[in-house]
């Protein structure tokens, strides 16, 4: 069974975005390091697409931070790390569902594109909420203790 490709020039639609190189994206990456390339090129798009990708990235920076100067536990510190790094993962597969549903649906309305779009920015909602309820208990605590002591 095989195949006919489109052609290269018809494959491009999104021309500053997509290069050269990748516009044969189905094929395997040849090596770990291509791999690891490919994937910290996702977390450069989505930093300079993403507005709350950046967001994330600086509030979930801003809670380490405090961690680390309000000396947590590592325990707490990594609890901290890990749900700010699963809505940093979160935002990345809402773009990646986005982008896809974008290049299936185009510029039309489609109900069930809604509901993929909608679900995927509501596991980000829900993990980010989740993270401040988590960074609330740890950082609290010995943040109001430190700023009582300072009166």
């Amino acid at each position: 069974m095989s195949q006919k490709l489109t052609p290269l020039t018809k494959l491009n639609p999104i021309e500053p975005v997509v290069s050269e190189e990748r516009q044969l994206s189905w094929k395997v990456a040849s090596n770990l390091f291509v791999s690891f390339k490919y994937a910290w090129a996702g977390v450069s798009y989505a930093f300079r697409t993403q507005r709350n990708f950046r967001i994330h990235v600086c509030v979930g920076t801003l809670a380490i931070g405090l961690s680390l100067l309000l000396h947590l536990q590592g325990v707490e510190i990594a609890v901290i790390a890990i749900t700010s790094g699963l809505v940093l993962a979160l935002e990345l597969v809402n773009t990646a569902i986005e982008s896809l549903v974008d290049l299936t649906v185009k510029q039309t309305y489609h109900e069930l594109a809604k509901i993929a779009k909608d679900c995927a920015a509501a596991a980000v909602l829900i993990s980010a909420l989740v993270a401040v309820l988590v960074a609330a208990t740890l950082l609290l605590p010995p943040l109001v203790k430190l700023v009582l002591a300072q009166l």
